[in-house]
């Protein structure tokens, strides 16, 4: 299973509007993927599933984390890196066996003109700490806000162009 992780808890975030565009992507490829969106995150995440513990809440989102043999991770620039919320919920998972020997794709976007060039550099040393392996084509969106048409796909020749690419190689890694 493929698990596509929309990474921050921002209510009506483009992070998530990223991840559905992959989602349908993939679905019209024919290759099934679910998202998470880390808006579905118990509220008390950091005293309910940290250090050992583990909610009843959290327990659904686990079970699909380690049904999972593949990742693309949607990141977004927050103060020049990724969301803390992102690195609380890799914490909470049960560790190795969460992302141990799994792959990932990454995919940053912001508002700004960088795309989160950092913040992507700075997960995918996380993911290597974690013994996942990252499909080397990072994709980085700036401007995020002027991207997506009304149906919420993105438009921009260049960046359909490289997101096809780097779909196109997440099916095949």
């Amino acid at each position: 299973m493929t698990t596509i992780i929309s990474g921050t808890n921002r209510e009506g975030s483009n992070t998530l509007k990223l991840a559905e565009y992959y989602h349908r992507q993939l679905s019209e490829r024919g290759f099934d993927s679910e998202i998470l969106s880390l808006c579905e995150l118990p509220g008390d995440l950091i005293k309910s599933d940290l250090y050992g513990k583990r909610s009843e809440a959290f327990q659904s989102i686990q079970e699909k984390i380690s049904a999972s043999s593949k990742f693309i991770f949607v990141i977004p620039e927050y103060n020049g890196s990724f969301p803390g919320v992102l690195k609380t919920f890799i914490d909470a998972c049960t560790f190795p066996e969460s992302f141990f020997g799994k792959k990932a794709a990454l995919v940053g976007l912001s508002s700004g003109k960088y795309g989160n060039i950092r913040g992507i550099d700075h997960f995918t040393g996380i993911c290597h700490y974690i013994n996942m392996h990252v499909l080397p084509l990072r994709i980085h969106i700036p401007n995020i806000r002027k991207e997506f048409d009304e149906n919420g796909d993105l438009f921009n020749e260049d960046t359909v162009k490289f997101t096809n690419q780097q779909i196109e190689r997440f099916i095949e890694f």
